[in-house]
């Protein structure tokens, strides 16, 4: 093919350019030039290049202004493109860092919540440890010296109110519990505090009566919290072509992850709030059981420490500073509430005998509280407490703390020890061999009050315990009963 080419090319230009011979005759003598057919296309080609070359040339001599002026005008709109690429760049630069100045500000708000639900929850896990240490006293007979996880302490509140002028606070003393000025800085480096909304206040019930919020309640409020909340986060609408960007897909994913989390401490503190109640109810039912009133205990205890009060403020106008998540507000504020009656009752537990006089296998239960055939006349009558027999000379402890108000002898109980433990409580114990206390001390859960032993009206070495409530003798049984319900 490409031999066939080559010679029907070689055959068009001898065709075109077919040998020529130019002659030359001078003084008689003949000259002559043979031109062949690939000088003439050489001489060809050049001569069309020069004339080429000639015809731009004259064109551009001729046409030069406006060959200029169309190289401006491109040189000019090209400029204008480039300045326009420049303003849409800067355009997309400016909407680009807005938008990432926008995420990082909605990942930093919602690291601070959760970094400031934390704290809160941190604060209400230091409540539970008060309390678990105050379970453990009651437990072991120690005393927990400290405040307790209902005290200011734990989480200073702040109420502002119109119209309160007279409830205003007129001292420049830092309250009870409270950080004095300066002392912020003590509660977590800028944590939350709870606080109240200033509203003016509704007429307030003249009742010294307590009023307690029912389970219902309590669940009625948070689901109302949840379903209408105060504040709504205002999320902004980013394009698509900078939400689809690999950067801002990582930094939402890290944003709804955080937020996750934060949820998770709401969820956290509402199982805390039902264990806590749960627990309540437990303790109260178990109070009800030996014939005290758990509402009254309570009131006692509060008017022991100095009696406390307020106006009423509704729970909803509460909030906590740096958290605008309800349901987490409404869940710490059952769990730390119900967390102080929880711990107000251990408060009261302190002064409830629940556990026995003597501890040990060697100790056997030799007479029941209420009637029974007298061992001397072997006539029916009424035992009004338990006996524990056991060795000679053990060591007979009191079951609660208290104030000895009775120590000697004392007809038919022998030496006897009584113990004065509050709240309307007294335990005596009869028939000691010796006793080791006196009358006016104060002696704790576990303390020696004496030697077992037989004095007084009885036929052989046991303890004869009893419980008083109200100046009326209880079954001692039913609080030893009481005390492995609560304690175990």
């Amino acid at each position: 093919m490409a031999d066939t080419l080559v010679e029907r090319a070689w055959a068009w230009l001898h065709a075109t350019f077919p040998e020529r011979q130019v002659y030359i005759r001078s003084d008689g003598r003949v000259q002559f030039f043979t031109f062949g057919p690939t000088l003439q296309a050489t001489l060809a080609g050049l001569v069309l290049i020069f004339l080429g070359w000639v015809a731009f040339a004259s064109v551009n001599v001729i046409f030069k202004d406006r060959i200029i002026a169309a190289k401006d005008h491109r040189y000019q709109q090209m400029q204008s493109t480039y300045e326009n690429r420049v303003a849409d760049l800067q355009l997309s630069y400016d909407e680009l860092n807005g938008a990432l100045v926008s995420a990082e500000d909605h990942f930093k708000s919602a690291a601070d919540e959760l970094q400031a639900k934390q704290q809160t929850v941190a604060k209400l896990l230091t409540q539970k440890e008060v309390v678990d240490s105050t379970l453990a006293s009651l437990k072991d007979g120690t005393h927990v010296v400290g405040p307790h996880a209902g005290s200011d302490a734990d989480v200073p509140m702040a109420a502002h109110a119109s119209g309160m002028a007279s409830d205003s606070i007129g001292s420049d003393a830092p309250a009870r519990g409270g950080p004095a000025p300066g002392d912020e800085d003590n509660f977590g480096g800028g944590g939350s505090q709870l606080s109240v909304m200033p509203q003016p206040m509704q007429p307030q019930p003249r009742t010294a009566k307590p009023t307690r919020a029912s389970f219902l309640d309590a669940t009625v409020g948070r689901l109302a919290s949840a379903l209408f909340p105060e504040k709504k986060q205002i999320v902004p609408v980013l394009s698509s072509k900078i939400a689809n960007l690999p950067a801002f897909r990582a930094l939402s994913v890290q944003t709804a992850r955080v937020r996750g989390m934060s949820g998770e401490e709401t969820a956290l503190l509402e199982g805390v709030d039902h264990q806590v109640y749960s627990r309540i109810g437990t303790v109260q039912a178990v109070l009800k059981r030996v014939g005290i009133n758990p509402d009254q205990m309570e009131q006692q205890v509060s008017s022991d420490e100095g009696g406390v009060g307020g106006p009423l403020v509704p729970i909803s106008e509460m909030h906590i500073d740096g958290i605008s998540d309800a349901a987490f507000v409404a869940a710490y504020s059952g769990a730390s509430a119900h967390a102080r009656e929880l711990d107000a009752l251990f408060a009261g537990l302190r002064h409830v005998p629940l556990t026995t006089p003597v501890r040990g296998s060697q100790f056997e239960l030799t007479s029941d509280f209420g009637p029974r055939v007298d061992p001397f006349t072997r006539r029916l009558s009424f035992h009004s407490g338990l006996d524990f027999g056991g060795p000679w000379g053990s060591t007979v402890v009191a079951t609660a703390p208290g104030t000895v108000v009775w120590a000697g002898n004392k007809g038919g109980y022998g030496n006897m020890v009584e113990i004065d433990h509050g709240l309307g409580i007294r335990t005596r114990y009869g028939h000691l061999s010796s006793i080791l206390v006196r009358v006016g001390a104060k002696i704790a859960k576990g303390s020696p009050v004496g030697k077992l032993g037989s004095t007084g009206r009885s036929t052989g070495p046991h303890v004869h315990y009893e419980v008083w409530l109200a100046d009326v003798v209880r079954d001692p049984s039913r609080f030893i009963e009481a005390g492995r319900h609560v304690l175990q």
